[in-house]
Parts: C-alpha cells; sequence; structure tokens
C-alpha cells in the first residue's frame, strides 16, 4: 500500500469522558510500554521500510498521557517509519491537563507543528458536565505555554448543545477561543453514542438533549462569528485562518489513501478500508504475538466509493467539482437520486455555482438529510 498519511492511535487516558466513543482505555498507564514495543511491531510488518509522509496525525485517546520518555519513545518510532517530508503538517491531540512544558519540548524537538487541544468549554459547570478534568485558567496557561515552545498552529476544539448550556454561554466561549488567537477552531455539536455512558443517563432520564432550536443558533453563532473573527468555515464544523485547514483531515475528505496504525486505527488503500481491533489490550496481545489484528476489512464498490464522495464532498464548504467527479465516477452527482438532487437545489438546500455544487448556509442545517440521500 501507497499513502502520503498517515494516523496513530494512541488510546491512553486518565478518564473516558461520558460522551466518548473513540477507542480509550482509562486508568491502564501501565501498558504504555508494551503498546509501544506492539506498535514498533506494527509498523515494521506493514511498511517493512520507511515511508515518507506529508500528513502525520497522533490522535486517542489522549497521547500526551504518555510519560515523557514513552512520548519521545514513539516520535522516535515515527521518525524512523514514517519520517515527515519537508513542509509536511505532523498533529498531536492533547489535552490540557498533564502538557507539560517538557512534554511540549519533547513534541516540538520530534518534529510536531501542529497540537489539537481538547477544551471542550470555557465555562466550569459545562466541564463538569462533559467529566472534563481541566478548568478555564489551564486552557489560557497551556495555550501560552505551547506558543513559547514554538508551537504556534494550535487548534481548539470546542462542544455545544452540552445539557444545561445556554446561547450566552456558547457564545463567551467561542470569545474566549479567539481571544487565545489559535489558527483553527473545531466546533462540534454533542452526541448521544450508543454504548456510551452519556447514552445510558439520556435513557434513564439523568441527562437531556439541547433543544433542536437552541441547538441550531449555536451553529448558527458559530458560522456567523467566527469568520468574522478571521476563521473561515472550509468543512461543516471546522474553521481556519487562511492557509491553517487541516491538511490530514482533507486527505478522509478526500478519499485519499492513509495509513492506519494502534488500536482501533483505520487504514484506506484507495478501494479497501480496514480497522484494528479496538480492544487496546487484544490489540497489544494479538500484535506481539504475531497474530492478525484487523477486526474489519470493507472492500468499497465502485458504488459505494461515488456515493462516499457525495457524502465527503458535501462536508467541505467549497462542495464537490461537478467535472472531477464525473470523470471520476463515470457519471453525475445528480444520477445518484436526480429527484432529491433537484429538490434540494429547489429547497436552497444545495447550490450550483462554478462548476460545483455546495451545501447552503440553510442546507448546512440539515447537512446529515441531504447527504443520506445519496448514500442509499
Amino acid at each position: 500500500m501507497s499513502a502520503n498519511a498517515a494516523y496513530i492511535h494512541v488510546p491512553f487516558c486518565v478518564h473516558k469522558c461520558g460522551y466518548c466513543d473513540f477507542t480509550v482505555i482509562a486508568g491502564r498507564d501501565d501498558l504504555a510500554d508494551a503498546y509501544l514495543e506492539a506498535l514498533e511491531l506494527e509498523l515494521k510488518s506493514e511498511l517493512r521500510e520507511p515511508h515518507p509522509v506529508e500528513t502525520l496525525f497522533i490522535g486517542g485517546g489522549t497521547p500526551t498521557q504518555l510519560a515523557v520518555a514513552q512520548l519521545t519513545r514513539l516520535l522516535e518510532l515515527l521518525a524512523t517509519w514514517l519520517p515527515l517530508r519537508n513542509g509536511g503538517e505532523f498533529s498531536v491531540e492533547a489535552n490540557p491537563t498533564g502538557l507539560t512544558p517538557e512534554k511540549m519540548n519533547v513534541l516540538y524537538e520530534g518534529g510536531v507543528n501542529r497540537v489539537s487541544l481538547g477544551v471542550q468549554s470555557f465555562q466550569q459547570q459545562e466541564l463538569k458536565v462533559l467529566e472534563r478534568d481541566h478548568n478555564p485558567d489551564d486552557v489560557t496557561r497551556v495555550v501560552a505555554e505551547l506558543k513559547s515552545a514554538g508551537l504556534t498552529n494550535v487548534a481548539i476544539d470546542l462542544i455545544y448543545a452540552i445539557p444545561g448550556q445556554s446561547l450566552e454561554h456558547w457564545k463567551e466561549n467561542i470569545a474566549a477561543t479567539v481571544a487565545l488567537n489559535p489558527t483553527h477552531v473545531s466546533t462540534y455539536g454533542l452526541t448521544f453514542e450508543r454504548g456510551t455512558k452519556f447514552w445510558s443517563r439520556l435513557q434513564h432520564g439523568d441527562l437531556s438533549r439541547a433543544d433542536d432550536e437552541l441547538e441550531r443558533s449555536m451553529y448558527a453563532w458559530a458560522m456567523d462569528e467566527l469568520p468574522r473573527q478571521g476563521f473561515g468555515q472550509y468543512e461543516l464544523s471546522n474553521y481556519a485562518l487562511p492557509g491553517r485547514e487541516c491538511r490530514h483531515n482533507r486527505v478522509y475528505w478526500n478519499a485519499e489513501p492513509y495509513f492506519g496504525f494502534g488500536p482501533g486505527a483505520a487504514a484506506f488503500d484507495g478501494t479497501k478500508r480496514t480497522t484494528r481491533h479496538r480492544s487496546t489490550t487484544t490489540w497489544i496481545r494479538n500484535t506481539l504475538a504475531g497474530q492478525p489484528t484487523l477486526s474489519d476489512e470493507e472492500t468499497l464498490t465502485s458504488e459505494v466509493r461515488a456515493r462516499e464522495a457525495v457524502m465527503l464532498g458535501l462536508r467541505q464548504t467549497a462542495g464537490i467539482s461537478l467535472s472531477d467527479y464525473e470523470s471520476t465516477h463515470g457519471h453525475s452527482v445528480r444520477d445518484l437520486n436526480p429527484v432529491c438532487y433537484d429538490q434540494f437545489l429547489e429547497m436552497e438546500w444545495l447550490a450550483q455555482s462554478n462548476g460545483h455544487v455546495q451545501l447552503t448556509r440553510e442546507g448546512r442545517f440539515v447537512a446529515d438529510t441531504v447527504m443520506s440521500e445519496f448514500l442509499v
């Protein structure tokens, strides 16, 4: 397999937040050395030789939960097997708690040039609801320390539609984010995924979803205010200063090939999608024993690839190049569902301009509804 991007999953966390549906193992830092040993074996067996990449993304979990020596070893492994090409983007996810200046220096010296910080909120009560272990002052301090360490490309993640959250508090969260001068902002509406603690609490009436109109107002405020502050919306949930869009995520949205290593990591070779075991202990055990670590494998038909290209393309505010799509897939976007395509244009949820089709501002509020019609 050949790819210019790679994702590395580090599953360790102090605590698994109630809304989290990612591959996470909490309170088991004792497994970190075994994890690194298994990761090295996986990289060696799959790559066989160093494979330079243009984007590298370490996600989690909390990658910076690793101890300094372990974090150093991780970056050394990646420098050996997945060296970053000149001008490449190297992102690491981090939480404010535990991100010490020493770890920041390790990241900087290891070639990391982008840090995605899981802030989620600047309101103490909202952080408590989300089960986060930092406070607003931690965020201000950590962002300043990151920049002092040379890590000036800082992205901030926020969550809205938190139970009990008001529109005013959401506006304050965005204002506090902008005041820290990040290069990128992601805003995600809180979801209740089946199997999470929040899902269970929702079923038992211990938590309630935000009102639909309130959630819409929060999304609308982000779409209006962040561009006013210089952050262009380039994807449904993502905003960036000019030239600071996440290049790695664009690999996913453009359906380009990418490597995936670590428990729960997905990979795509352009046709086949594979996913590794989500259980960290199973992944470690199987890898060290030389046994298969894949839990799922799917070869995408040309039709599935064509339909997914619409879904991924519409996520991006630039939309889909109609000519590029037709030359790649042999038919037009409209051909997938002519009735709905025309209806969405008439309803002004979709718009055609300059050879592209994209969601309108109004269409972004109903993006899931629109995209689902092209996936079936």
